[in-house]
């Protein structure tokens, strides 16, 4: 089975303590936790480590969340790994279903989840395959 899956979410961001680095660095430790509305209904706690240069308009980040609700019906956890860059103001940002992560209703959960942002506000479109 194949879907898509579309809806909003609401994200909170907070500063976390990374372990070992110098005053002045440029790497970063949040906590990532969101509130999903549409056809993915969801909570998600994770963490987020990011990479900021001297150049501007270049970073890169990574995070992995844990996300639990009910996706077109079927209930369920799974985990969401983040890959993300800016080259001098180019983003590229992939977002993919850690494979096997998918727990009851959702075992065997793949996908790949678009974060949209757009005028302030932040959107998903969640394709996904399901055995």
């Amino acid at each position: 089975m194949t879907g898509t899956a579309k809806g909003t979410f609401e994200v909170k961001l907070a500063p976390l303590q990374f372990e070992g680095q110098p005053d002045g660095s440029k790497l970063g430790r949040m906590s990532i936790d969101k509130q999903i509305s549409g056809d993915l209904v969801a909570t998600t706690s994770g963490q987020m480590l990011s990479a900021m240069t001297a150049t501007k308009g270049s970073a890169g980040y990574v995070a992995v969340e844990r996300v639990v609700g009910v996706l077109h019906g079927r209930k369920g956890t799974f985990v969401l790994q983040h890959t993300g860059s800016m080259n001098r103001g180019e983003p590229s940002l992939s977002v993919t279903v850690v494979p096997d992560s998918g727990t009851e209703e959702l075992a065997g959960l793949s996908g790949d989840f678009k974060i949209i942002v757009a005028e302030g506000k932040h959107s998903y479109e969640f394709t996904y395959s399901l055995p």
